[in-house]
């Protein structure tokens, strides 16, 4: 059983409902911010199409699905609410954290 940084019971509704997303446990267990958000035509109607990661993960930790699941959009938002403000950009997108900082650029 994962011990997840944030609590469900601690969640808050902070943007509109817009389905589902991937993001390793760097983020919803060690708690580090994204650093980089991807966002992939979606797979199914529920699926927002963005992926969220750390940038510490090896290829051989994201290869392993035991250490990412698919979370609501808003449980990211979250973990960490920089990333509200770039979540209506389409699908293609791929931004980068500008470092020590809360603004993303693409890539």
């Amino acid at each position: 059983m994962k011990n997840y940084k944030i609590k469900a019971s601690d969640f808050k509704q902070l943007i509109e409902p817009m389905g589902g997303c991937i993001a390793p446990d760097t983020i919803t267990v060690e708690g580090l911010p994204v650093r980089f958000m991807y966002r992939a035509e979606p797979s199914n109607d529920v699926d927002s199409g963005w992926q969220f990661f750390s940038g510490t993960e090896s290829q051989e930790y994201i290869d392993d699905s035991s250490n990412s699941a698919i979370y609501d959009v808003n449980t990211i938002a979250n973990y960490d609410p920089a990333i509200i403000q770039y979540l209506h950009y389409p699908t293609g997108t791929d931004l980068i954290r500008v470092e020590g900082s809360d603004e993303f650029i693409e890539v």
